[in-house]
């Protein structure tokens, strides 16, 4: 038996394997099973005070560490072989968006969403709080509040919530309802009853 172009061809495999972009996802998406629960645990309710809602109120893209701000370190983190300057900007690198699929190679084509806008946050309770504690909630690295996405599907999607928007990629709304229950379990946010009848339904797609 010739072994040789098996292993020549496995190597082939493998090469290309760890060729391919490593690109980050945020931390502490819980498993279906973990969402479904918190899920479960949320307060349900009518969304309130949209009226007085302002973004300034949620002080975001603070300096983390040096010159690098919020945006930036997520760009460092969730992008592949990402080069920045000496202002932290980024100046090369690829970033893929898994809201529809895209993989970009310049930074002015991805924007930072907030997994549950601050609109929505906002609705849902953020009112009440500080602003100290609604600074932390628009700049969280510690949970998956923030993703860098394609510009365009992230201002399509706006302040909406799963209700009233879905990524465009259907393979990652799995994804995307677990990520969002994690963010409004984790901060206590409210749900309303169709966001969380949608939620539910996006779960029982992984």
């Amino acid at each position: 038996m010739r072994r040789l172009p098996l292993a020549a061809a496995l190597a082939t495999v493998l090469l290309l394997a760890l060729a391919q972009p490593a690109f980050a996802t945020p931390p502490n998406i819980p498993s279906a099973s973990t969402a479904a629960s918190r899920l479960a645990a949320l307060t349900v309710r009518a969304e309130s005070n949209h009226s007085s809602y302002n973004r300034d109120l949620f002080p975001h893209w603070i300096t983390v560490s040096g010159a690098c701000n919020t945006r930036e370190t997520v760009l460092k983190r969730d992008g592949s072989g990402v080069v920045t300057d000496s202002s932290c900007a980024a100046t090369s690198g690829s970033w893929y968006s898994p809201y529809d699929g895209a993989t970009w190679y310049a930074a002015s084509d991805v924007d930072i969403d907030h997994m549950v806008p601050l609109a929505e946050a906002w609705s849902s309770g953020a009112y009440a709080w500080t602003t100290s504690k609604r600074q932390s909630y628009a700049n969280d690295l510690g949970g998956p509040e923030l993703w860098a996405v394609t510009d365009n599907v992230n201002q399509a999607k706006g302040d909406k919530d799963p209700a009233q928007w879905q990524p465009p990629r259907a393979a990652f709304r799995c994804t995307y309802a677990r990520a969002w229950i994690q963010v409004k379990w984790y901060w206590g946010l409210s749900v309303d009853s169709a966001e969380k009848s949608t939620l539910t339904s996006m779960l029982n797609t992984c």
